[in-house]
């Protein structure tokens, strides 16, 4: 989050994410700011494995598969656009809060892992609907 909001370097992500075309004409290295933000990325789940790896003490492929659903939820219920341009790390990690205390509220009440991801979808389409109306609605200075 320091990085995002403190930096340049952030500040030119930001300026990819939400307009490539645009940063390029502003004399920004788009192709090079997109480059680091994905070798950033793949560093940071390499040591997310190498300390899941870690916690289970052994490679286990398999282990937390169908967490891709909560990542995403997580990162559009804190205020991420999918269309690029706006978030921050607080609201995602707000969300993660939120998200695991349903999952752990879900599991003292015993259901099932089938309506624990169905109610994480739901809630996800949910945000997403929010998310795009928002984004339409017209902008006041």
């Amino acid at each position: 989050g320091l990085v995002l909001r403190r930096t340049t370097f952030g500040e030119h992500v930001y300026a990819v994410g939400s307009n490539a075309k645009a940063a390029r004409l502003s004399g920004l290295p788009v192709q090079r700011i997109t480059t680091a933000a994905y070798v950033i990325c793949g560093g940071l789940a390499a040591l997310t494995g190498v300390l899941l790896t870690a916690r289970l003490t052994i490679g286990q492929p398999t282990a937390h598969t169908g967490l891709e659903l909560d990542a995403i939820a997580a990162v559009v219920l804190g205020g991420t656009s999918l269309f690029g341009g706006k978030g921050g790390v607080m609201g995602t990690f707000i969300a993660v809060l939120l998200l695991s205390v349903l999952r752990n509220l879900f599991n003292l009440m015993g259901l099932s892992s089938f309506f624990q991801m169905l109610v994480t979808g739901l809630i996800l389409i949910a945000a997403l609907i929010m998310n795009y109306v928002l984004d339409r609605q017209p902008k006041t200075a």
